[in-house]
């Protein structure tokens, strides 16, 4: 069974912090590129794969993962030379997995209500509570920094750090200087800019 790595791609979707973190690793790996005009994603063919018909799906072998910050998660496990995660027995893994599932899930959900204008009278009906308690906790998660780990960059940075570039290009995320400096740390990151510049060929291989 061959080991290939490939992702199920559009530039127009989250499948860029999943490329991202194909860059990070380093590992030979192919890109199915999905046309949305096309509905590629609704084939029978890829909905066998990923039911949801959405995107990313990585299949790494005999092993489809979808679900961005489970990507994120599993390559970051099956690569660990690329030092993209902590060690099982080391404590900052419980660190890790915190704030790596708290973007995919309550600043997600926070900044898309923010976006659409949505509110709650409610808020402890919410998952996230509320907009401002939910970027107060993500501004502790990216001060001091470097990275949410300290020095060492992982996969946690890649999804919230796609997150609050998302959102301060949205405004769905407050521009603190906390969220701007921790971005233009991680834009500057080789592998972002060859995310970026691939994105781009495929966008406009997309257009024709």
């Amino acid at each position: 069974m061959s080991d290939e790595l490939v992702l199920f791609y559009n530039p127009q979707s989250r499948a860029r912090m999943a490329h991202w973190m194909l860059e990070e690793v380093g590992a030979p790996y192919r890109i199915e590129l999905m046309r949305f005009d096309k509905r590629d994603h609704k084939t029978p063919q890829y909905l066998a794969l990923n039911p949801m018909g959405k995107l990313p799906t990585l299949v790494h072998g005999g092993t489809v993962i979808t679900e961005t910050a489970a990507i994120c998660a599993y390559l970051a496990d099956a690569f660990p030379q690329a030092n993209l995660a902590p060690p099982v027995d080391s404590k900052l893994r419980g660190t890790y997995y915190r704030w790596l599932f708290f973007a995919a899930s309550t600043l997600e959900y926070a900044a898309f209500d923010k976006a659409a204008n949505r509110t709650s009278d409610t808020p402890a009906r919410i998952g996230y509570g509320t907009y401002v308690d939910t970027l107060n906790a993500l501004e502790k998660a990216v001060t001091p920094g470097p990275y949410i780990l300290g020095e060492q960059f992982s996969a946690a940075d890649i999804y919230v750090g796609s997150q609050i570039g998302w959102g301060l290009m949205t405004k769905s995320i407050e521009a603190r200087p906390a969220f701007v400096a921790y971005s233009g740390r991680l834009t500057s990151r080789p592998s972002f800019g060859r995310v970026n510049a691939q994105g781009m060929k495929l966008a406009e291989q997309l257009k024709s």
